[in-house]
């Protein structure tokens, strides 16, 4: 009928400046080589980090609708997102939700998401920070790395790669929040963004040998988080 999804890339912006490539930028040439005689219009779709579905619609009122129903689930504390990661490290529970909230603080010339683990009512009040739920599940592990189910209560930038790292397993391929996992004698604990400026991810060389890359690609590893299913109405 009007819906269309599509598997999107990591790295992809969903809209971009005149002239950049950007998903918005694709729309026209998509729909002409469709024979669609209306425009598309985006749904749903994941951050431009991540890779997966993306939800278009060549109606107005659908289009609404199903934005509508989106918000409504959060709302009734439904998950119609369902995430797939894979993770530098292993969860020591196998399921369970991470909460805490989630505001903006500038650091020098950029605005950084940081995590505030005991907001006030009065930061919670005048939005400045908000509460946010990730419920979680490990799908398999293996040689160090996990593959996680990731459902996401709440919608807040860079949610899943900041509730990741309180996990201590950083997304593979976060080289914006894995900084703020550390490690002594092998054992992980969680920086302060404060202290741990973003980096390049660093990984151990078997790993870097699994994935067939050197130190000096390790800037390149697209970020592994998957927007891997939708419930609809």
């Amino acid at each position: 009928g009007v819906l269309l999804a599509l598997s999107k890339p990591p790295g992809l912006p969903i809209l971009g400046r005149p002239g950049d490539l950007s998903l918005g930028a694709l729309l026209p040439a998509l729909r002409r080589r469709l024979g669609l005689a209306a425009e598309l219009h985006v749904v749903k779709a994941p951050a431009r980090e991540y890779s997966g579905l993306v939800l278009l619609s060549s109606c107005y009122h659908t289009t609404k609708k199903l934005q509508q129903f989106f918000t409504n689930a959060r709302w009734r504390g439904q998950y119609p997102a369902t995430y797939r990661a894979v993770t530098v490290g292993v969860p020591a529970e196998v399921e369970g939700e991470i909460r805490t909230g989630l505001c903006w603080q500038q650091q020098g010339d950029r605005a950084v998401v940081v995590p505030v683990l005991a907001p006030g009512r009065r930061s919670l009040a005048r939005k400045d920070v908000k509460n946010t739920l990730t419920r979680y599940q490990v799908l398999g592990a293996m040689g160090g790395c996990a593959l996680l189910q990731l459902q996401p209560r709440t919608a807040f930038p860079e949610q899943l790669q900041v509730h990741l790292t309180l996990l201590l397993c950083p997304a593979l391929g976060d080289h914006e929040h894995s900084s703020h996992v550390g490690r002594v004698l092998g054992v992980p604990f969680f920086l302060t963004p404060e202290t741990t400026p973003a980096r390049t991810q660093v990984l151990d060389e078997e790993l870097l040998s699994r994935l067939g890359i050197s130190p000096r690609q390790l800037h390149h590893l697209p970020l592994h988080i998957h927007l891997q299913e939708l419930v609809l109405p």
